[in-house]
């Protein structure tokens, strides 16, 4: 799942790209900072729980911006735990969310696709 760390290496320059248009960062940020750290990556499942209250609350006032980070923030926080190797994994699908999230959030912040397909090794 993360050949020669290529996921880690895609997922941090996505987020580095993100963070200055996201007015919500608290969890973004934790994910910038964990994504270098793999004894923060158990972790992650925390996070994702944290950041799913944010998103159903963003979802009660239709906020599109806030639904997308979240949602891009969710698959990337899945995917950080899931490469820690605890037990109880979360979908083994979840790093094959991280690009029609990040397209979903670029679209949404007004970013041109581009940027976000730079960002990832093919």
């Amino acid at each position: 799942m993360n050949y020669n760390n290529q996921i880690i290496i895609d997922i941090k320059r996505l987020l580095i790209i993100f963070e200055p248009y996201c007015a919500e960062k608290e969890t973004l940020v934790w994910l910038q900072q964990a994504i270098d750290n793999k004894s923060k990556w158990i972790k992650a499942h925390n996070i994702f729980s944290q950041i799913r209250e944010k998103l159903l609350k963003s979802e009660k006032f239709d906020n599109q911006r806030l639904i997308s980070q979240y949602l891009f923030e969710e698959v990337c926080a899945k995917t950080l735990y899931n490469l820690s190797g605890q037990s109880a994994p979360f979908d083994l699908d979840s790093p094959y969310w991280i690009l029609p999230n990040a397209l979903r959030l670029a679209n949404n912040l007004g970013l041109d696709q581009n940027v976000v397909l730079s960002c990832i090794t093919y």
